[in-house]
């Protein structure tokens, strides 16, 4: 499908928003550790400033690239539309991911830099551990359901706050603080700070990951099925096109992605 934005420029909304996302999740980490030394706090105060700058992103970037900024999005939205033509292609797939995993390394270095941190220091926050993964898995499955389910429904344009609300929960009750994003777990191996993964446990996390795709995407077809007659209603689909909904159309949402 082809939006009103060329793929050059959604794939640089997709770099630039990734990229402020991490930031805002690795800014805010340094700065909840400067101010207490609770982890209790540092974690809420990190969620929050998540939660926040989440919806702002999805607001302010979704009608030009969907404002995925997360891989599993991306590729959740391909498979689901790659038979009615709703979803990217493939060349805008290979596109958005690059500029994804580019701009979250990206967002992890600048929030170094604007904390005078070391701009790239591998981090040493060590995440292995089955029951992490498995954290993983339920956050990025209830991350794909929750998008696609208000898709399905003709929900989309509630996205913003509700992606954000479900992240900020996420935060707390996963194990694994619900990184729920491949790109941002790249970034976050950029930098040793509270936010920071190391790389070795990098990959099981993004494996889980790619699991909770697969989950999310099986939960929406057998809770919402096929697609519905969307309700008659304007929505902002993936590319940025406004236009109301019609009949046997469906509407995706802006999207992110999130991350804890």
């Amino acid at each position: 499908m082809t939006g009103t934005a060329p793929l050059g420029r959604r794939a640089a909304v997709e770099f630039v928003g990734t990229g402020a996302l991490v930031a805002v999740v690795v800014g805010s980490g340094i700065q909840a550790t400067k101010l207490s030394q609770d982890v209790g706090v540092q974690l809420l105060a990190n969620s929050l400033a998540t939660v926040f700058g989440l919806g702002v992103l999805i607001t302010l970037l979704g009608p030009v690239s969907g404002a995925h900024l997360n891989p599993a999005v991306t590729l959740a939205a391909w498979w689901t539309g790659r038979r009615d033509g709703e979803g990217p292609n493939l060349c805008e797939v290979f596109a958005y991911l690059p500029a994804q995993i580019l701009g979250a390394i990206g967002g992890a270095v600048l929030a170094d830099a604007m904390f005078a941190e070391p701009l790239v220091r591998w981090s040493t926050h060590d995440r292995w551990a089955p029951h992490l993964w498995l954290g993983e898995v339920v956050a990025t499955a209830g991350l794909i359901l929750l998008i696609f389910g208000l898709a399905r429904v003709g929900r989309a344009h509630f996205a913003p706050v509700a992606v954000a609300s479900y992240i900020g929960a996420a935060y707390w009750f996963t194990s694994s603080t619900s990184f729920a994003n491949p790109a941002v777990t790249v970034g976050r191996a950029f930098t040793d700070t509270f936010a920071g993964i190391a790389p070795v446990s990098t990959l099981p996390f993004v494996a889980a990951q790619l699991l909770g795709l697969a989950v999310g995407v099986a939960l929406v077809a057998v809770l919402f099925g096929r697609p519905a007659v969307a309700a008659a209603e304007d929505v902002v689909v993936p590319h940025g096109e406004h236009h109301p909904a019609v009949a046997a159309r469906r509407a995706p949402p802006p999207l992110f992605l999130p991350e804890g």
